[in-house]
Parts: structure tokens; sequence; C-alpha cells
């Protein structure tokens, strides 16, 4: 076989492969789509907030269903921002407002397991739970990197949820209705192509205004100062850009911005 036959031979065994790996991704999706509406609350809300969603994403010049959209939560607020773009080449815009209905622990990062802290930092939304028993819940993929580093080695916990029933002990709480619209987004997202759906978990937004609070309120606690202004590098970033930069760490713990 001489070198052109060989370079030819290669390129078709790549083009190959990605077919196979094209027909498999999509199989998988049109299994999960066909496994997630087969639960009764997942076919229910789906028929209730498709349209509403359709209708929201269109006055805002978005399609729907969306393909690039961003959860940014801020614990002293208690509230979640949806974005969401058509293409990388664009900037987020603004969706819609969240109300988190409850709150457990305080401001600060979940470092181990039973402390009741939500956690704060970079994530994206792991698996969907049409069975959940707070209605329905996305799980976020807590443990991250920065959590393993600078958390509790032998204790970290798991298992945090977006979810239902408006009670939380270190999760991130709606109400029935709210997480019913957002869990058909989600899976809207997730099914037309979004693997990882991130969500950027902070303790409060770093203006002025949030800054001054912490420094008051926790100034003495080095840790926690150091954590969150390495968070607020990422947030100015998104703030000037209204984009996302990949979620990278250092050896120590600190996400690299």
């Amino acid at each position: 076989m001489n070198k052109k036959t060989f370079k030819s031979s290669l390129l078709l065994i790549a083009i190959f492969c990605n077919s196979i790996s094209a027909v498999k991704a999509q199989s998988d999706l049109t299994n999960l789509r066909n496994s997630q509406l087969s639960f009764s609350r997942v076919s229910q809300a789906w028929t209730k907030y498709t349209d509403t969603l359709r209708k929201i994403f269109i006055s805002k010049d978005l399609n729907y269903p969306p393909k690039d959209i961003f959860l940014r939560s801020f614990k002293s607020q208690n509230e979640m921002e949806l974005w969401a773009r058509n293409s990388r080449a664009e900037q987020y815009r603004l969706v819609k407002l969240y109300h988190i209905c409850a709150l457990s622990g305080i401001l600060g990062p979940k470092r181990s397991e039973g402390d009741k802290q939500v956690p704060e930092g970079e994530y994206f939304i792991e698996d969907f739970n049409p069975q959940s028993d707070f209605f329905l819940s996305m799980l976020i993929n807590y443990p991250n990197y920065s959590d393993v580093v600078l958390g509790d080695k032998k204790k970290l916990g798991g298992d945090i949820y977006i979810h239902g029933g408006c009670v939380t002990v270190g999760c991130v709480p709606m109400t029935d209705e709210v997480i019913q619209e957002l869990y058909v987004l989600c899976l809207s997202a997730k099914l037309n192509g979004e693997n990882y759906i991130p969500i950027s978990i902070y303790p409060t937004r770093f203006t002025k205004k949030g800054l001054d609070y912490l420094g008051k309120q926790y100034g003495t606690e080095v840790d926690k100062q150091k954590f969150w202004v390495n968070l607020k590098a990422g947030y100015d970033y998104f703030e000037q850009n209204r984009k996302l930069l990949p979620v990278m760490y250092s050896p120590q713990g600190k996400y690299v911005f």
C-alpha cells in the first residue's frame, strides 16, 4: 500500500467512525427522550410548559428548543438566572429570573457531607430524575475537582440537586411549578445536543453592594474570602463579555479563568 492509499484509508476509517458515533449519539438521545416522557410527571410538564417556553424564547429572538443555555444562581438573593444564545459566536442573553424558594446553611462553599451547605462554584447538570421524592430533580456534578481538593477528603458528600418540594438540606429547591418548567427547559436543551448544561453558583452578585456585605459578614474568614476572589474572576468575565470560559483547575483546586 502506497502512502497516498494509506492516508485515504485512514480518512475513510475516520469518517466511518464519526458516522457511527453520530448515529449512536442520536440513538442515545432518542432513548433518553422516550424514557423521560414515559413518566407522567415529565410528560405532563412537557405538555404544560413547552409552548410557554417557546413563546418566551421567541420573544427574546432565541431559538426553541435551545441548544445553548446557562444557569447562574445567587444564594443570598435566592435567585437563579436563565441565559441562552443561538450560537457560540453570540453573547448570552438573559431570558428569565427564577426564585429559589429555600436555602440551607450559610454563605460559603460545601466542604463536607452533612454540613448542609449549598455548593458554590462552576458545575453542570449531570442527570435528570423523573421519580424524585421532590417531584422532579436535576443532579449537579458536585463534587467537582475544586471540591475534591479543597473539601473533606473522606466525607465530601454528594447528591446535590435542583429539585421541587421547596425544602432543602444543601440542594437548590424550587416550587413544583418552577421545577417543572426548568426540567422541561433543560431536558429540551439536552435533547437538542447540549450535553453539559453549565450552572454557576455564587454566594451573591459580586457587585459593590455584594462585596461590601461579604466583607462585613465574613471578613475574618480568610479561606472563604480567597475562594470568592477566585470565583469573582469568572463572574467578572461573564459580566464583561456575556460568554463563558472553559472550566479548568489548578493542582491546588483553584479555578483557572
